[in-house]
Formats: structure tokens, C-alpha cells, sequence
């Protein structure tokens, strides 16, 4: 019986691996071939022009190159971990978490929707939208935070401060172990909100990606009052300062797309202009400045 059962979940499992992949592939082909307003390929194209060129039109650091220090590295991380990661792990860790997740819930007689806590189909349409944001954006805040409070995370998070020069494209400079931290941490909190969908997702998917490209461009912004609201690009250039006082050692300013939660746990750290700051962090002169090896640093190093 215990080998009729260990088979089953085998076969199981194998059959989430080839569908996982198959489907994704399929979804990619269909992203690339045809357009519409869900496209999360042509999406990251649009925001990224759109970005880069407000940075060409009104650059912070005057100085800096159209094609900065790493653009092209960037650029490369971008599509690859937008879109190839999701094809070579993503997708199916996020699908196998799921059905391991259900099947320890069917052991003792619970699924999924018993934790729901709010529906947001029974909210009205932008206060459902809200909540799904504001829960997503704070579980990722504190997220953040652990990456940079525990050595074994923080090795994986260096691969995004290794950024020397700061750029739309860097947003998405991160190491392939991040979004499966994320999106662990995650996958409970957004369990317990039922009856979002697509194109929920899609609304608050392009809203971060747009702000997270706007934090990290070559522009001086802080949006006024709503810097106390948005994150922007004046205080998040000093999340990714080499430099930063012995009281805040793990980091400051982790907002994702908000930084009220910075605000209201006093993690803020905004001193003055920061424009012309040094980036990175201790020691980064001996970091890789590959994609192959950066992805393999922290598989290498003790700490």
C-alpha cells in the first residue's frame, strides 16, 4: 500500500514538472506572438522605454552614461529572470508548492479556501484591489528585511546591490533564489484573500513594476507629500548606499512600491541628497561582475 502510495505521488509530482514546463513555454510563445493588455512581455518592454527615456529626459546624475556601468548586464537579468527563470524553476516549485501545501491540508481534512479570511469579490472593486495590494507590498517589506538581517539571504541579495551605477534596468538585477523566498512567504498571506484574479494581478503586478523601475532610474524624484506613501528614487538610492550609519547596519528603506511601512517603523533613513553617494556595499570590489558568477556566489561563500 505505502509503494501504490509513493508512485502515486511520483507520478503526481512528475506530471507537475512536465506540465508546468510545457505550459509555461506555451504561455511564453503566446506572450511573444500576440498582444494584449495582460502581456507581461510587451508590458516590460513599454515600462522600460517609458522609464528609460524619462531618464534621458531629465537625468539625475548628469554625468552618467545613456548606457551606464552594467546597462547591458541589466538588461540581460531583466528578460531572464522576468521570464526564462519562471520557464527553468519558477513555475514549478510555485506549482509543487501548491500541491504539497493542499495535499498536508486534505491529511486533516482542511483545503485552501478554509483560510480565507476575506473575499475581496465581496468588496467593491477598488477596495478589494487595495487590500490585495497593501497585503502583497507588506508581506514583501518584511521579506526584504530578512534578506538583509540573515547572512545565508543576504548572500543571495548581494547579486542586487552589487549595482554601481543605478538604472531602470537594475530593479530587476536579483539572484534566482530571491522570488522563491518571495514568493513562499507570500503564497499563505494571498491564500487567506480569495476571488482575486488575472487581471487583479496584472493591475498590481505593472503598478510595482512600474514604481520599482522609477526607484531605481536616474531620476531625482521624490513626488512631494506621497514620498511619504510611494517609495522613489531619492530614498531608495539610499537602500543601496556602500555607506550608512552603525544603527542601521541591516539596511534601511526597504519599501517595494510603498514606503509608508518604512515610516511607520521608523526603517526611513533619508539624510540629505543623496545623488552622488557610493554604491554597493563592504567589500563588493571583490564581487563578481558576471552573470554566471554572480548566480554561483553565494553557492560559494561561507558566512
Amino acid at each position: 500500500m505505502r509503494l501504490v502510495q509513493q508512485t502515486f505521488f511520483m507520478d503526481k509530482y512528475l506530471d507537475i514538472f512536465r506540465t508546468s514546463h510545457s505550459g509555461y513555454w506555451n504561455y511564453l510563445v503566446s506572450e511573444v506572438t500576440s498582444f494584449h493588455w495582460e502581456n507581461y512581455f510587451y508590458g516590460l518592454i513599454i515600462v522600460s522605454l517609458v522609464v528609460w527615456g524619462l531618464e534621458l529626459l531629465f537625468p539625475w546624475r548628469k554625468n552618467q552614461k545613456v548606457f551606464r556601468k552594467d546597462f547591458w548586464l541589466d538588461t540581460f537579468y531583466m528578460f531572464f529572470n522576468f521570464f526564462l527563470l519562471n520557464l527553468i524553476v519558477l513555475i514549478f516549485l510555485s506549482n509543487t508548492a501548491e500541491a504539497l501545501f493542499n495535499d498536508v491540508l486534505s491529511l486533516v481534512n482542511l483545503n485552501v479556501s478554509d483560510f480565507e479570511l476575506i473575499d475581496i469579490n465581496a468588496l467593491p472593486y477598488g477596495l478589494g484591489l487595495l487590500v490585495f495590494f497593501l497585503v502583497s507590498d507588506f508581506v514583501q517589506w518584511n521579506t526584504h528585511r530578512l534578506l538583509h538581517r540573515f547572512p545565508f539571504l543576504w548572500n543571495f541579495h548581494k547579486v542586487h546591490h552589487s549595482v554601481k551605477e543605478m538604472g531602470f534596468a537594475a530593479h530587476l538585477r536579483y539572484h534566482w533564489m530571491e522570488p522563491i523566498v518571495y514568493k513562499s512567504l507570500l503564497y499563505i498571506p494571498i491564500a487567506i484573500i480569495g476571488g482575486f484574479n488575472a487581471e487583479d494581478v496584472a493591475i498590481v503586478h505593472f503598478f510595482a513594476l512600474t514604481v520599482g523601475h522609477l526607484n531605481h532610474a536616474n531620476l531625482g524624484w521624490d513626488y512631494g507629500v506621497l514620498r511619504y506613501v510611494l517609495n522613489n528614487p531619492k530614498m531608495h538610492i539610499w537602500h543601496h548606499a556602500k555607506e550608512l550609519p552603525e544603527h542601521t547596519k541591516y539596511g534601511v528603506n526597504y519599501g517595494i512600491s510603498l514606503s509608508i511601512w518604512d515610516y511607520l517603523f521608523k526603517t526611513d533613513h533619508v539624510p540629505y541628497n543623496g545623488r552622488d553617494i557610493e554604491l554597493g556595499f563592504e567589500n563588493d570590489e571583490t564581487f563578481p561582475h558576471d552573470f554566471i558568477h554572480q548566480e554561483l556566489y553565494p553557492l560559494k561563500t561561507k558566512e
